[in-house]
């Protein structure tokens, strides 16, 4: 019998693994279709199954409270924002690269956290958050051959990435994820195609059509996956289980498209899921020694 922890493992390496397949499907479509044809058209199907999920989880029901509409609105810009620069850049880099630099997330929301809403982080996490960020260097490699605009495009991304994850973070209860989840898929849907009225067509065959259903399906499931995770295991402890995507991604990009990273790209991949996963430890630790000293306290109170 699986464990609670096993299942929430096995469920963040599938969202994982999703989310990377529908990737490799957007890729694969660079050079046939037009970026903004290809997402509209996706989010038309994605926006589909959401809504049918938010409806089946009583999502619609609520709304969202009106104090956490502005953050809402702020998160659904990032999320446009986010999605334009880490799908451009995605149409001119390798797979692996790409999701490498998308790997340093988890060090920047930490970062950001500290500055911003002055969440407390000793010197071993913010030790970790600079090697990681250093790691990032070594996948960008900027002033050498092997840089491209596309590159910085990876990082803007994870910027707008980082400004939703906050917006989410500051959301309240009362707000349905899922709702949450459907309405960015909808805001995309709808960005993208307007976007793709001022962009050309392109003609939709058999194979492409197919590829544009396989990321609506793989993006779906993602998501799905990902809302199924927070609700089994230690979150501490399932969350390392995210960088399984560098893995797929690996794979995925040797496969499908021939491309194997740099050994540099290599190192500075390995600096930053090493910074993370120690990071995710670091924090595990310092919940644990929390929730003790809780415990201590009550247990104190109780004695008087």
């Amino acid at each position: 019998m699986q464990s609670e922890n096993t299942r929430g493992a096995l469920l963040m390496m599938a969202s994982m693994a999703a989310f990377t397949l529908n990737d490799t499907c957007v890729k694969a479509l660079a050079g046939s279709l037009p970026l903004f044809q290809v997402i509209f058209l996706r989010g038309v199907l994605t926006t589909l199954l959401t809504a049918l999920l938010a409806w089946r989880m009583g999502a619609f029901q609520g709304g969202v409270p009106r104090g956490d509409r502005g953050l809402v609105a702020l998160r659904l810009l990032a999320e446009i924002a986010s999605a334009y620069f880490f799908l451009m850049a995605l149409f001119h880099l390798p797979l692996a690269n790409v999701t490498a630099i998308l790997q340093s997330l988890p060090l920047v929301v930490t970062l950001s956290a500290a500055v911003l809403f002055r969440e407390a982080l000793g010197w071993r996490r913010m030790s970790a958050i600079l090697i990681g960020l250093c790691g990032v260097m070594l996948i960008v490699r900027p002033g050498t051959d092997g840089f491209t605009l596309y590159s910085v495009y990876a990082l803007i991304a994870v910027g707008f990435v980082t400004m939703r994850d906050l917006c989410t973070r500051r959301l309240s209860r009362q707000t349905p994820s899922m709702l949450v989840t459907f309405l960015t898929s909808a805001a995309i849907m709808v960005s993208f195609g307007v976007a793709s009225v001022f962009d050309s067509w392109a003609p939709v065959g058999v194979y492409e059509g197919g590829l544009i259903a396989g990321a609506a399906f793989f993006v779906f499931l993602g998501y799905l996956c990902s809302i199924m995770v927070m609700r089994v295991g230690d979150i501490a402890f399932v969350t390392t289980f995210r960088y399984t995507g560098l893995v797929w991604a690996l794979i995925l990009g040797w496969v499908v498209f021939g491309d194997w990273p740099a050994p540099l790209t290599l190192l500075g991949a390995a600096i930053v899921v090493g910074s993370g996963v120690f990071m995710l430890y670091r924090e595990r630790r310092l919940a644990m020694a929390a929730r003790r000293a809780g415990q201590g306290g009550m247990a104190g109170k109780a004695g008087i």
